[in-house]
């Protein structure tokens, strides 16, 4: 019995630890400083990366945040359309930073484009466009929970003359996907969890 306890507390505190870290996982955003040591500025250094390779050598997933550091009064951050961005038009934008110290969250997946409020920086490769990656979780859970769409193009048999026609399979129902989740989940618990608690359940 004692041995049996022993099990249970074991399997309980694997599965807690499992749960935090999956919501640590989730809730875990990142905080990026753009560019590194150089920061927001004019690359000077042949030998350094530019401000797109350090942002391609990233993986960026909403909820993280950019750090832009700079001089205030000397150089500044636009948020930019594609097209902006591809021009240096400092004339419209999104948004204007010129604090030194500018924050950036990431709200939604796809792509961002940043370049300097100094049309010139800009041009001498101050600019930078940013891949924000899309959320995966919520497209598995959407995948999952639909159930399967009947499928077309299958023409159902004729019986020979003299013998019944088979009756169809019945149709599926809404509850399909709902065991397959179930099912998914239980063989993960007791994959984790050990054989011991399921016998407890």
């Amino acid at each position: 019995m004692a041995n049996r306890k022993y099990h249970h507390s074991k399997a309980l505190n694997a599965l807690g630890l499992f749960v935090l870290a999956m919501l640590m996982q989730r809730g875990g955003a990142t905080e990026f400083e753009v560019g590194g040591s150089n920061g927001w500025t004019v690359p000077t250094d042949s030998k350094a990366l530019s401000l797109n390779q350090w942002a391609s050598t990233k993986r960026f997933q909403i909820g993280d945040t950019l750090l832009f550091v700079y001089q205030p009064g000397q150089d500044s951050v636009l948020h930019v359309n594609k097209d902006a961005y591809a021009n240096c038009s400092t004339a419209s934008f999104i948004t204007r930073f010129t604090d030194g110290r500018s924050s950036f969250k990431f709200n939604e997946s796809g792509p961002y484009y940043f370049i300097s409020g100094i049309e010139e920086n800009c041009h001498k490769n101050e600019k930078m466009k940013v891949i924000v990656m899309a959320d995966r979780s919520k497209t598995n859970q959407t995948s999952l929970a639909s159930p399967p769409s009947p499928s077309t193009g299958i023409t159902p048999s004729v019986a020979p003359t003299g013998q019944e026609s088979p009756s169809p399979p019945p149709p599926p129902n809404g509850n399909g996907a709902s065991f397959k989740v179930m099912g998914a989940m239980v063989s993960i618990g007791g994959f984790l969890l050990g054989s011991p608690l399921l016998f407890l359940l």
